[in-house]
């Protein structure tokens, strides 16, 4: 598997991995070090303007010992440790990382944790979560995935990704454990490993981990009593390896219960539902089932429950943020119960203070000339989280006076009608294209494609294929060959709303290798 806080200032790394399309394999790691030393260059004579996320994520910056000649050392080391183990692929089983662990001294018995699973959503929970036990005082871990730009990102203590070197030194520790007379460990199980490895040394109090893929055989499963396990979502995402049913992927999903131990669980289809609620029965799991919060106006949100009600500010947009919230929440006042210090202020101020970049983000992308040109940021890179999407963009059209259906053009003319909705897409080639297009595209509006760089990309040509016959009335379906050729071609255009979407890694592309500012 290869390649995702609250704090200031974010700074994020680039990352190496496959190559897309007919592009050569690189075992001398010579297009990694290129694209690394291109990136220290330019954040260094450029200044914070390139490549910075808009103060929306984790904090990745120059340490006071380190010179941009041994960041690139550093980063580029870390990349040749993982990209070896990379062809070994996603393989869900238990007996490989449960071995690394045991000779490793069996770290994650020694790391409390939550433990978070779902379709979508998982990672803002993640981020609520982490940002309101540190400012609860907490020393809390949170290991997510995938990253944006660097690996460090998926390893953070109190919203501080995890150092170069102390990962280096992590992923060292684990590889030097491996049996070569043994089946090998994937490398998501490796940096898994590495994970729980970090946290217990670090002695946090707790830790957030967010379930890789499924969870019953995810590598973060290893724990046999989690202080709360949350299931925030579930919908038909990576049926391929977990089932083609939705019974089948909340069996998977289902797997991070344990016997006695709490658990909260997101709004589920009827079908999914059964299936855990059965499972929470079997195993005797109290559980709580939060009603999303109510939406007060102005990012303001209020969370009720029998027992409890506080009024938050939202840090996030769009309405699924509601339920996020309220999991997150149940999940504070559940361990509360177990004796966790967690006042109602930090709950409050922490999720306030939350980030999570890359999810319905505004950004200004600053072409050659400096010039700003507004664009929203979203990965949306299965089904549902594009209709979540597709709500948000509707809920702007209304805002801006156009109905979001036939949406009223604001410039053009009769003939020539301006397409209200721009979508700049890539997307990978495991995904479920046509129902990702269903989402979001309506007739009249423009579709720009590229290719997801080091990646194993979709071919533009078959999406192109693929959203016309799904959307026949597009005012423009165009291919680019590279994004920031799609960037440049879409500041020309006059639609209403340009949306970079269908993939993170092509959003990490976007934050590694362009310049843009927070928008106003």
């Amino acid at each position: 598997m290869t390649s995702r806080g609250a704090g200031e200032g974010p700074f994020f790394w680039p990352s190496g991995g496959r190559h897309w399309g007919s592009q050569p394999t690189n075992p001398a790691g010579l297009y990694d070090r290129l694209i690394i030393l291109r990136w220290i260059i330019l954040r260094w004579t450029l200044g914070p303007r390139r490549g910075r996320p808009c103060s929306a994520g984790p904090v990745l910056r120059h340490g006071k010992d380190l010179t941009p000649e041994t960041e690139i050392i550093t980063e580029q080391s870390i990349v040749a440790l993982l990209n070896p183990l990379g062809r070994f692929g996603v393989d869900l089983s238990l007996d490989r990382i449960q071995r690394l662990l045991q000779a490793l001294g069996n770290p994650q018995q020694r790391v409390p944790i939550v433990h978070v699973a779902g379709s979508n959503g998982k990672g803002s929970v993640c981020a609520y979560l982490s940002a309101v036990l540190s400012q609860a005082g907490h020393r809390v871990g949170r290991y997510t995935s995938p990253h944006l730009v660097s690996w460090r990102e998926r390893i953070c203590i109190n919203g501080q990704p995890i150092a170069p070197a102390d990962l280096r030194q992590r992923l060292q520790q684990v590889i030097g454990v491996i049996d070569p007379d043994l089946p090998s460990p994937t490398q998501f199980e490796v940096f898994t490993a590495a994970a729980w490895l970090h946290f217990a040394a670090s002695a946090v109090d707790l830790a957030v981990m967010e379930v890789g893929l499924g969870g019953r055989l995810d590598a973060t499963n290893v724990v046999d009593r989690p202080l709360v396990s949350v299931i925030t979502s579930l919908s038909r995402e990576h049926w391929q390896r977990l089932g083609p049913a939705l019974a089948d992927i909340a069996q998977e999903k289902a797997g991070i219960l344990n016997p006695g131990r709490p658990a909260v669980i997101g709004p589920l289809p009827a079908e999914a539902e059964a299936v855990v609620k059965a499972r929470l029965q079997e195993l005797g799991c109290p559980a709580v089932w939060p009603a999303p919060a109510l939406a007060l106006g102005g990012g303001m949100a209020r969370y009720q429950s029998d027992s409890a009600s506080l009024t938050y500010a939202l840090p996030f947009p769009g309405e699924h943020q509601l339920i996020n919230s309220a999991l997150a929440i149940a999940t504070c006042h559940q361990l509360r119960r177990q004796g966790w210090s967690i006042a109602d202020d930090a709950i409050a101020q922490g999720i306030a203070q939350a980030q999570w970049p890359g999810r319905l983000q505004w950004v200004n992308w600053l072409d050659a000339q400096g010039d700003p040109h507004p664009l929203l940021i979203d990965g949306a890179h299965n089904p549902a989280a594009a209709q979540f999407l597709r709500r948000y963009v509707d809920d702007q059209l209304a805002l801006r006076g156009q109905t979001p259906q036939t949406g009223e053009a604001q410039a053009g003319d009769a003939a020539n009608p301006a397409p209200r909705v721009l979508w700049l897409m890539g997307m990978l080639s495991t995904k479920d294209h046509p129902e990702v297009f269903e989402a979001l595209l309506r007739p009249g509006d423009s579709l720009y494609l590229v290719p997801v760089p080091e990646h194993l990309t979709a071919a533009p040509a078959d999406l192109a294929a693929i959203a016309q016959s799904v959307c026949p009335d597009l005012t423009e379906c165009k291919i680019f060959p590279s994004l920031a050729e799609g960037l440049a071609a879409s500041a020309r255009s006059i639609a209403e709303l340009k949306i970079l979407c269908g993939s993170l890694y092509l959003l990490g592309h976007f934050f590694a290798t362009e310049s843009f500012t927070a928008a106003a």
